[in-house]
């Protein structure tokens, strides 16, 4: 049994430093170790110890990668792979009742960017200063971002990951534990029906404070389908490692896609509002030429900005602050949540709307992303 002491939510860094803050002559090691130590690796043993002075360093100054690489004079991430960081998002932080502070894996850059890299690792700060680097192997610990951490009696519980695409399981829920005692990971094996493949969400504890519940955060659905949000909660039973569903909330829910199956422009559409609107006239024209050439037309950019005005009485909700790309509106007392990503917009009505106005509601998102994409769009129900 484990009874539950805190929760903590994955952090992201926002806070990127710049390499010419530092002076490199004090940075405490050779050229020769950067070399050595340039690459990330997985552990062999669980844990294995892998502190050295360039990590150290790195963790010290979060300095990213490619800065890195090119301050030391490493090879190309092109042709040499990604340079060791620790510049990450989706990593989270647990302090310990002894002082010690446990960051643990997230992941640097995306996909597209070669010095991507999803870590897999456990660095401790002491409370002295010093700093140990933990590797494990992928298969007790596997590549690992925007999980929560949860400090229970003798270790931490290691909830949901967004991971590797081909390593995604719709149907499962990660979850580890890691031990304080020796600070090895192991998977641990959950009963009951899972959330599925959960990422960004929240962790607390349950009120019997022997349970980690999880709300909101994003699901991923399978290779072919876009995420979605997650509305129910679910609460893991650290006594019995068994899942509860908590919640089954009758939203109703679609998504607004192009018929071609290709990505939206909307984020693009959206830099070209900030550019014009920030007066940088020749970054608002490359934008511009850049969507005439890729949807045959100029969009009307200004239809963006209405995007989410439907056509009956209404009031616009504030943003949250931990949200991104999050749209509200108040209809008739319920509220219409907007959710964009670069394949979907998805729409979730959270409670009682008749038919109606659900209908309007459809009409209006598919015929503005029609004239903003200049191509068909059609709705899909999310399940």
């Amino acid at each position: 049994m484990h009874n539950v002491t805190q929760a903590e939510v994955f952090i992201v860094d926002d806070d990127t430093p710049d390499i010419s803050d530092f002076d490199l002559n004090d940075a405490g090691f050779t050229p020769e170790q950067f070399l050595e130590w340039r690459s990330p690796r997985r552990g062999k043993s669980n844990p294995e110890q892998l502190t050295n002075p360039v990590w150290d360093w790195l963790i010290r100054t979060r300095i990213i990668a490619y800065q890195a690489n090119n301050a030391f004079d490493g090879p190309s991430a092109c042709s040499a792979g990604p340079c060791w960081c620790f510049n990450r998002f989706g990593q989270s932080a647990t302090e310990l009742p002894d002082g010690r502070v446990l960051l643990i894996a997230g992941e640097h850059e995306d996909n597209y960017d070669p010095d991507f890299y999803i870590y897999n690792d456990v660095v401790v700060k002491h409370p002295d200063g010093s700093i140990d680097v933990l590797g494990y192997p992928e298969d007790a610990f596997p590549p690992t971002d925007f999980h929560s951490a949860t400090l229970v009696d003798g270790g931490v519980v290691l909830i949901g990951n967004l991971g590797y695409i081909e390593k995604r399981d719709p149907t499962a829920t990660q979850v580890l534990f890691l031990d304080l005692t020796t600070l090895e990971v192991r998977p641990v094996k959950t009963a009951d029906a899972p959330p599925g493949w959960i990422h960004r969400h929240h962790a607390r504890i349950s009120t019997d404070g022997n349970g980690i519940v999880i709300e909101r955060g994003t699901l991923y659905r399978g290779s072919d389908k876009t995420l979605i949000e997650n509305i129910d909660d679910w609460v893991l039973h650290t006594d019995s490692w068994k899942w509860e569903r908590l919640t089954r909330r009758p939203w109703h829910r679609w998504e607004v896609v192009r018929k071609d199956g290709q990505r939206n422009h909307l984020w693009h559409i959206r830099q070209a509002l900030r550019y014009r609107q920030s007066n940088w006239r020749d970054e608002y024209e490359k934008t511009m030429s850049k969507l005439e050439a890729e949807l045959g037309c100029q969009p009307d950019v200004d239809v963006a900005t209405r995007l989410y005005q439907p056509p009956m009485p209404h009031d616009d909700l504030p943003s949250n602050e931990d949200e991104s790309d999050i749209y509200r509106v108040c209809v008739d007392g319920v509220v219409v949540r907007y959710a964009e990503d670069w394949h979907s917009i998805q729409v979730t009505v959270e409670g009682e709307l008749s038919a109606g106005i659900i209908g309007m509601l459809k009409a209006d998102l598919v015929e503005k992303v029609e004239s903003l994409e200049n191509q068909g769009c059609v709705v899909l129900p999310i399940e």
